[in-house]
């Protein structure tokens, strides 16, 4: 029997370990488990791999790569072809990641990310010296993050070290990860964390250009910003200090707009912006039709406040009252249906607008405070100057033996939500007047990420019924911990300065938040935590060519397929290939009809499925849901119609409809003409946010 061990090991950076057994066993299991061989083949062939490597590299100490390469001629001669050739692949993948990452400048990488959430930390996230070099680890940011946000607890006599590792512990899991302000900024000079605000414009010029200057402080720390604009008197009234003509709150937008130009030159990430318009205000026309020019609003999603009074006259074909924000009287009478119409021909031709459905927001607010705006995706309704921290747990990461792991979900509900509680006590504040509202509320925003993977994993389709109500009952959950999370550190800290004025007062003993859950559509997060799925949406695209920098371009499938694919033995580069020159793997006859089932992608599936999934998720969270109705390029105008109807009548806070190619050469995801036709994501693709880019 061989008995002399290995006992260290040369990694790739040249640093010493000790050997480890165990990772080889792993490896040979996962390779033999994607090809359907048995996973103990790695048991079976240690002694004998060990036993080699041992008399190979007798007096001098074997790298990785000599381990592999004995690993791989072991297989081979043991006539495990399949899971050797599985092997192979991965090392291959491996490699072809290591020198991305290479180009990237990135030589030190201990969460094992992918090339695009390389990418998105070196271009965005890791700290630089004043040269512009990048002196941090993704793992070394978040240990900055974690650092920062649990400091705090000893304000309140807690071990702040006990929560340090606690944040640490679930963010280098990629379990949880927080909005990307927090990512960039925490522990830094200016620790401006909030992703989400809302700012009051008033109809006067010296207010208009106060917020524009906060609006502009917000944004080059990574922010992003909301705003309603129906309080500016309309175009054309008399101007009464000046007696000239009022250019209307259209052309003030257009402001807003260059100022994002000017600001996302220097900053963080690129500005993004809500601009609402209520729809009995005399310029709705003007705001429903002014992104028809594809150049103009381009940092601006925008979206009409939708009135009940509005909604009713729609569907009864009758007039509504126009009013004046300036006199409060009412100046007309228009045709409700003729203006829902133009609503959906533009949203059917541009993607915009969408619809927020503002007494709806108003009625389930837990203050009787008027909330008029929204954040630039929509997720977050906020009262005027208040701001919003977000974080999602990332639900790839509960999944075992096809199973939801409740008691984990729990437990990372509650180190999560006290994360985000503590993020508003250490957050450095723009202005004063957003402190003070924020810190009155603590309005925190927790959701998810990565759930059209976990139905793929528990083999559920997306459009069916059983998964809209897997959606009800996951949301209860984590809305149910998360306030029962905030009651515990209402006890513990002191209840938010607001709870004895709100509805949760007659509710709850203690309550440390106004509001606790939000769905954020997770655009970039989603990347870093290796690609998982978008907030709440459908996978867009099986396969898709990524460009991860100019000339760079490369095939990325969802990481399930793969490994189902190999499983079930129906995988090739030519299969992979084939599907990312259309997204869907549901014309593909090498595709087995069960997986064609779990593997429906956004354009595949009927847009009322979009609709129940955002009412099923929107039932249990306490903010709002950020979801887009994708639909394919063929759809008509009644479909945009029937998706704003059922969004309204299922109960949802508001809705977004994106029909594919609406949006020309200026959407992330498209198929490219050419040579062939392919799905092409920019490494900036959000997933679920077809317009400007979100702030978190």
């Amino acid at each position: 029997m061989f008995t002399k061990k290995i006992s260290k090991i040369v990694k790739r950076d040249g640093s010493i370990e000790n050997f480890d057994r165990g990772k080889i066993i792993s490896a040979i299991a996962k390779s033999a488990v994607s090809v359907g061989e048995d996973p103990k083949i790695g048991n079976k062939l240690i002694n004998q791999i060990e036993k080699t490597v041992f008399k190979r590299y007798k007096g001098r100490l074997p790298t990785v790569e000599n381990v592999q390469d004995i690993v791989e001629d072991t297989l081979i001669r043991q006539g495990y072809i399949k899971a050797a050739k599985s092997y192979i692949l991965y090392r291959e993948k491996r490699k072809e990641i290591r020198e991305g990452k290479k180009i990237y400048g990135i030589a030190k990488d201990e969460l094992k990310l992918g090339i695009n959430a390389i990418k998105v930390l070196q271009s965005r996230y890791l700290l630089r010296n004043e040269d512009g070099e990048i002196i941090e680890t993704p793992l070394e940011m978040l240990r900055r993050v974690a650092k920062a946000v649990s400091s705090i607890e000893s304000k309140y006599g807690n071990d702040y070290s006990r929560w340090e590792k606690e944040f640490f512990d679930i963010m280098s899991k990629l379990e949880f990860v927080p909005n990307s302000p927090c990512l960039m900024n925490a522990g830094t000079r200016f620790q401006q964390m909030s992703a989400c605000f809302v700012l009051d414009i008033s109809d006067s010029l010296s207010n208009i250009f106060e917020i524009l200057k906060i609006a502009a402080l917000i944004q080059k720390t990574g922010g992003g910003t909301g705003f309603n604009f129906s309080k500016i008197r309309p175009r054309g009234e008399i101007v009464g200090s000046t007696k000239g003509i009022a250019s209307g709150p259209v052309s003030f937008m257009s402001i807003f707009d260059k100022m994002t130009d000017v600001i996302k030159q220097g900053s963080k990430r690129r500005g993004a912006n809500m601009g609402v318009l209520r729809v009995d205000h005399p310029d709705i026309l003007e705001f429903i039709t002014c992104k028809n020019d594809l150049n103009a609003f381009t940092n601006f999603n925008i979206s009409v406040a939708a009135t009940d009074k509005f909604m009713k006259a729609v569907m009864k074909n009758i007039d509504y009252e126009i009013i004046d924000p300036r006199t409060k009287q009412v100046i007309k009478k228009i045709n409700a249906r003729n203006v829902f119409d133009l609503i959906v021909t533009n949203a059917w031709t541009i993607g915009d607008p969408g619809l927020v459905f503002i007494d709806r927001i108003n009625k389930l607010h837990n203050i009787n405070e008027e909330i008029t705006g929204v954040n630039p995706c929509g997720e977050q309704p906020l009262l005027p100057f208040e701001s919003c921290v977000l974080g999602s747990i990332n639900l790839t990461k509960f999944v075992k033996n096809k199973q939801i792991d409740w008691g984990k979900l729990r437990k990372i509900i509650h180190i999560a939500v006290r994360f985000l509680d503590n993020v508003i006590d250490i957050n450095d504040y723009v202005v004063k007047e957003i402190e003070d509202i924020t810190k009155a509320n603590r309005r925190i925003g927790l959701g998810v990420m990565g759930w059209a993977d976990m139905l793929v994993m528990l083999g559920i389709p997306y459009n069916t019924n059983k998964a809209v109500k897997l959606a009800e009952k996951l949301m209860k959950f984590i809305n149910t911990e998360a306030r029962n999370a905030s009651a515990d550190l209402g006890k513990e800290k002191g209840d938010f300065p607001n709870f004895k004025k709100s509805k949760l007062s007659k509710i709850w003993n203690n309550a440390r938040n106004v509001a606790v859950t939000t769905i954020a559509p997770t655009g970039t997060i989603s990347i870093i935590a290796n690609s998982c799925s978008s907030g709440i949406e459908p996978l867009f695209a099986v396969s898709y060519v990524r460009e991860v920098l100019e000339g760079t371009k490369l095939i990325e499938t969802n990481f399930l397929f793969e490994e189902i694919s190999k499983k079930r033995r129906f995988y090739s580069a030519q299969l992979l290939n084939e599907i990312s020159k259309y997204g869907s793997v549901q014309h593909l006859k090498e595709v087995p009809k069960d997986i064609k089932k779990i593997f429906v992608t956004a354009l595949d599936i009927d847009p009322i499925w979009h609709i129940k999934m955002q009412a099923a998720f929107q039932k249990y969270v306490e903010n709002g849901v950020s979801k887009t109705v994708n639909l394919p390029e063929n759809s008509t105008k009644n479909d945009v119609k029937n998706s704003y109807l059922l969004a309204y009548k299922f109960g949802c806070k508001g809705v977004t409809v994106f029909r594919y190619g609406s949006k020309g050469g200026k959407q992330v995801l498209y198929i490219e003409e050419g040579y062939e036709k392919r799905i092409k994501v920019s490494s900036e693709f959000s997933g679920g946010c077809p317009g400007v880019e979100c702030g978190n």
